[in-house]
């Protein structure tokens, strides 16, 4: 069971002692018993049996790293970060937020995001997203920047965060969000979910105007 942890975790800038280059885990320490990779972060996927033909894997020296692989037909399994898309769009000095629905990190807030579904392009998981969890149409303007997070349970994650700009649309929370709204460049909540989302706020907070890279063509079509 999922458990929130038991302390707020504040968002700042560096120098002004809000935390972020924390690496907190929720309470449940031990993952649920979710086996780990030998980088030492929990593996969900980390299978016993071999994907193809169902041979129980052994656990063996590949490119480097102990990985499970069949002893039968020789599959190998290779454990790959998630990837999510998330979405900086602001108002004057308000950044739109969303609360969680569930758990992890249940009833915290975050950028609006998700999950970059298989052979979706992150461009177009962050407009989707953005329709999902706050019934906005977003024009994507280019990348804020990419980040990188251990602190989910379901998998270690990177997140491309994209500066938008809402086109239409009303701001209705949906899908994993019970709420959504702007808040204040200085006011934002104490309780921020994963750490990619609590320095993508600050980064935010300490250079609001810092140029975007480009973006790279599917979502707008091309």
């Amino acid at each position: 069971m999922w458990q929130n942890r038991g302390k707020a975790i504040a968002v700042g800038v560096p120098g002004d002692g809000g935390d972020v280059s924390d690496d907190v885990v929720p309470v449940a320490a031990d993952w649920g018993g979710s086996p780990r990779d030998p980088s030492g972060y929990p593996d969900p996927s980390r299978p016993g049996h071999c994907a193809r033909c169902g041979t129980l894997t052994d656990e063996r020296p590949r490119g480097g790293r102990i990985r499970p692989v069949c002893p039968a037909c020789g599959w190998v399994y290779y454990a790959k970060n998630a990837t999510g898309a998330a979405l900086l769009i602001v108002e004057g000095d308000s950044v739109l937020l969303v609360q969680r629905a569930h758990q992890p990190y249940l009833g915290e807030w975050m950028l609006p995001a998700g999950f970059v579904e298989y052979g979706e392009f992150a461009e177009e998981s962050a407009v989707r997203e953005a329709e999902e969890e706050t019934g906005l149409a977003v024009q994507l303007d280019g990348l804020w920047g990419l980040y990188f997070g251990t602190d989910d349970p379901r998998n270690v994650a990177h997140l491309a965060v994209y500066a938008a700009r809402r086109v239409g649309g009303e701001l209705t929370a949906g899908d994993d969000a019970v709420d959504a709204r702007y808040f204040h460049r200085d006011s934002l909540p104490s309780e921020i979910a994963f750490r990619a989302h609590r320095r993508a706020l600050a980064d935010w907070r300490a250079q609001p105007a810092r140029p975007l890279l480009p973006l790279t063509g599917r979502s707008r079509g091309e």
